[in-house]
């Protein structure tokens, strides 16, 4: 199973350094449209967005939610967030159960 993340370009990155690919945007429409592209890749179980590409679309998320049960979607806080410092590494630890 693969694991893709979608956001801005650091966001991308931070998860590239260990080892998850991702797809830079910067617009939650078109993070939308690559999230309907990975429900329909069966070999996609994971799929992390950051918060600031999430909030304006968590809607049409939602129902993207209610009809596919894989890939599982997450909303994760963006670089430069309210929290002042995010540990990708032990989220992504915490997500995968390890």
């Amino acid at each position: 199973m693969k694991i893709v993340t979608i956001g801005s370009r650091i966001f991308v990155t931070s998860f590239q350094l260990a080892g998850v690919q991702g797809i830079v945007t910067d617009n939650p429409q078109a993070a939308f449209s690559e999230v309907k592209k990975l429900a329909d890749d069966p070999e996609v179980g994971l799929v992390l967005i950051s918060e600031d590409m999430s909030n304006p679309i968590s809607m049409e998320l939602t129902k993207l939610r209610a009809t596919k049960s894989k890939p599982l979607i997450f909303s994760l806080p963006a670089s430069g967030s309210e929290k002042k410092e995010v540990d990708y590494r032990k989220m992504l630890k915490t997500i995968l159960g390890v």
